[in-house]
């Protein structure tokens, strides 16, 4: 622990505190505030379990911990955010501050963490205050303009296991894309012999006619022979990058099947969309409050963009664009084969509407339909009673 300062007169009979902390890689810096928002100190931990438990002792050491801001608790600050939840205490995922206030404060770690523990105390006194804790639908707090905290994503259940798969799949599905690429690129410019062998076939049959090329490692000052030893490393690539892509599909089908089954059986959802969709909700997705909260996220909320005699809504430039391409590939997928979506897009089209106006409709329909089933997954999953152990045997 470094860069102490407290102040020793307001840590007397002090109530409960609000820490704020601002993370990065190797280093996490903290700041600790009174209820009435004195500082009372700032220091730096180091970003592991004995930095983590510093941190909270340290925290501590001023009063009852009430609440804890902390920027980026799904990259650099899940470790801590997962300890302090293990030790039963409120964590706020706190938004960067805009870039109109540090042109006004300037920017630096204390700074940060002295941000960070402000929203997190100001988003006490919007809770506590009944004026401004105007009900919404099902009951949840309405999220108010300028409030920048919210509930930071359950990395501890299932859906953590199918981000870490995805994490993988994904990035043996770019490599591929990018072997694929470099062997194009190698076939436009190889010898004429092997070109006219390879360049009418689909790059993923080339690639594996590649990879049983035999070259003559002793000639490879020859063109000939060193563009076929570069071929088949790039052909064997992709098999091997295709066999890891192929087994995790398995294991996220599996796992999906198993966690979200009702997420799964919905129209036009595959392995891939509901991943994300479940990813993108979190593992407890009633942080959100309500579906529309949800369509949000995705970006698949409208957005009125009406004047005078015109009255239209825009495309959402906000939420999580893997998910709202998720949604958006899910509609084109029902416009297709769905009878009823078939039937709707025609009626919608008659009442003149375009085509990307019907998307944007489908968007949101089908985004309550995924949060409706992804919550009954997720509470089957925290409702459902602990498996019986299986007998031992000798």
């Amino acid at each position: 622990m470094t860069s102490m300062t407290a102040r020793v007169d307001d840590v007397i009979n002090a109530p409960d505190v609000i820490g704020g902390v601002d993370t990065h890689s190797r280093t996490h810096h903290a700041a600790a505030l009174d209820a009435q928002g004195r500082l009372l100190g700032s220091a730096q931990f180091s970003a592991d379990g004995a930095g983590y438990r510093d941190l909270l002792t340290w925290l501590r050491s001023f009063g009852t911990v009430g609440l804890v801001g902390i920027e980026g608790t799904s990259s650099y600050g899940a470790g801590l955010t997962r300890y302090l939840q293990q030790e039963n205490v409120s964590v706020v995922e706190v938004n960067r501050p805009d870039r109109r206030l540090r042109a006004l404060r300037g920017k630096s770690d204390p700074l940060d963490a002295e941000n960070a523990a402000r929203r997190a105390l100001a988003s006490t006194h919007q809770l506590a205050a009944p004026a401004q804790a105007a009900p919404g639908r099902r009951g949840a707090p309405r999220r108010r303009p300028g409030e920048s905290v919210a509930t930071p994503k359950d990395t501890t259940t299932v859906i953590e296991s199918v981000r870490a798969l995805r994490v993988a799949r994904q990035g043996a599905i770019k490599a591929r894309i990018a072997a694929l690429n470099q062997l194009k690129a190698l076939i436009t410019t190889a010898p004429e012999q092997l070109r006219a062998e390879l360049r009418r076939l689909p790059l993923k049959t080339a690639a594996a006619e590649a990879a049983r090329y035999r070259p003559d490692t002793a000639r490879l000052s020859e063109p000939m022979q060193a563009t076929k030893w570069a071929m088949r490393s790039i052909g064997r690539r992709v098999e091997d990058l295709t066999a890891e892509i192929d087994a995790l599909s398995v294991h996220l089908t599996d796992l999906l099947s198993s966690a979200a089954p009702k997420t799964m059986a919905l129209f036009g959802v595959g392995t891939e969309h509901a991943g994300q969709l479940l990813v993108t909700a979190g593992g407890n997705p009633q942080r959100l409050g309500s579906e529309a909260a949800f369509a949000a996220l995705c970006g698949a909320s409208p957005i009125p963009a009406s004047s005078g005699i015109t009255n239209r809504h825009r495309l959402q430039r906000g939420g999580d664009r893997h998910a709202n391409s998720a949604l958006y590939l899910i509609a084109v997928v029902r416009m297709r084969y769905c009878p009823v979506t078939r039937a709707y897009v025609e009626r919608r089209t008659k009442e003149g509407l375009s085509k990307r106006d019907i998307l944007r409709c489908l968007k949101r329909y089908i985004a309550r339909q995924a949060y409706n089933a992804i919550m009954q997954d997720l509470g089957r999953l925290t409702t459902a009673p602990p498996a019986e152990p299986a007998p031992m045997t000798t």
